[in-house]
């Protein structure tokens, strides 16, 4: 009997020295040097902001699109090419955003602001209040708000169809102490017209497509986990 189990006893051991081999082998063994599981959702979850959903992002903070590289990009006395002339103000404007956010792209930045123009415009036609406020700084969204309230009580719509932003060019770059703006100048095709509660056109044209120049400012804190440029003033150009 106690032969017996002595043999149990053994083959059992043998059993357990022969799985816990296997595991090893396969696992492999904890060097104290192993990296943490990485999460896939982490990324996305520290990117998206609260109240998102209606905002055109613009190249700020937030947007790591390799900070060490564009560090090295700085060196590079054509890094502006296509947006702004080497030496010239607003050059060295970006040169001083970039100081303080090294990512900072301003061909990236003309992207996002088109974008931003086409949805605040059409977001003003359709009074899309929702929209706007997360584009817009608050000053600018009262102003926006109360010619929207305004043109409601009238009874009035307007009808707006975006043709083409034919150009849009950074007229001027400013940075002052971790405050900066990008004022644009956008050049866009649009067919636009205002009705009276009766449906009669009182103003623009819907069956013509008008050239239209505005001259819009934006604006955001350097190194704020806010990643997102908001327009602060606008001006109709010539």
């Amino acid at each position: 009997m106690q032969d017996t189990f002595d043999i149990t006893t053994i083959v059992f051991l043998a059993l357990a020295v022969f799985v816990i081999w296997r595991l090893r082998s396969v696992l492999g063994q904890r060097t104290g040097n192993e990296r943490p599981p990485q999460d896939p959702f982490a990324r996305r979850e520290q990117a998206k902001q609260p109240g998102e959903d209606n905002v055109v992002r613009l190249p700020g903070a937030a947007n790591d699109r390799g900070a060490m590289a564009e560090v090295g990009a700085q060196a590079r006395p054509d890094r502006w090419a296509g947006v702004a002339e080497q030496g010239s103000p607003t050059a060295r404007g970006f040169d001083a955003i970039a100081a303080v956010e090294p990512q900072f792209d301003a061909r990236s930045f003309l992207e996002g602001a088109r974008l931003a123009y086409e949805m605040i415009v059409t977001s003003f036609a359709a009074g899309d209040r929702k929209a706007l406020k997360g584009l817009l700084s608050r000053d600018v969204f009262e102003g926006f708000e109360k010619a929207i309230t305004d043109r409601e009580a009238r009874g009035e719509k307007v009808e707006t169809t975006f043709v083409s932003i034919d150009d849009a060019k950074v007229e001027q770059v400013e940075v002052r102490g971790k405050a900066a703006q990008i004022t644009v100048r956008f050049l866009s095709k649009l067919i636009t017209a205002t009705r009276d509660k009766d449906g009669k056109v009182i103003d623009g044209d819907p069956e013509t497509v008008a050239d239209v120049v505005d001259v819009w400012t934006f604006s955001r804190t350097l190194g704020a986990r806010d990643p997102n440029w908001l327009l602060v003033a606008t001006e109709s150009g010539q």
